[in-house]
């Protein structure tokens, strides 16, 4: 079984890849997707679902992991998330949670200042 760090720094490529499949099966079945700010996606539909909202418009998407640590299944991440949209970039700090369970995702929990996000793409 892959370790836990592993199994992030994997999925975060795929989003880099915009893969959605990749993504998506990264997830237990009843993964939950958590930004913050909002509320939570739980099961993979509804993560399937807020996934294909976030990447529709992006044309490129990069996740800069500065900083990552794990203890025992839980990992922890400081990135900088840069979304290409139309002919805006989109850059946020995040810090991110996530536990993982048998090689995959059980919960991902991204903590980010949605006003910023908003600044930038509106």
């Amino acid at each position: 079984m892959a370790d836990a760090i592993q199994v992030v720094r994997d999925f975060c490529k795929a989003w880099e890849a915009l893969d959605q499949q990749r993504i998506l099966d990264a997830f237990t079945d009843d993964g939950v997707y958590h930004n913050m700010p909002m509320a939570p996606a739980k099961g993979k539909d509804a993560v399937k679902a807020l996934v294909a909202m976030i990447l529709a418009p992006a044309s490129a998407v990069t996740f800069e992991i500065k900083r990552i640590a794990a203890d025992g299944d839980t990992v922890l991440t400081e990135r900088i998330d840069t979304f290409k949209i139309g002919d805006k970039t989109v850059t946020l700090d995040v810090m991110g949670a996530f536990d993982v369970r048998d090689g995959k995702i059980a919960a991902w929990r991204d903590f980010f200042d949605l006003a910023s996000w908003t600044r930038q793409t509106t």
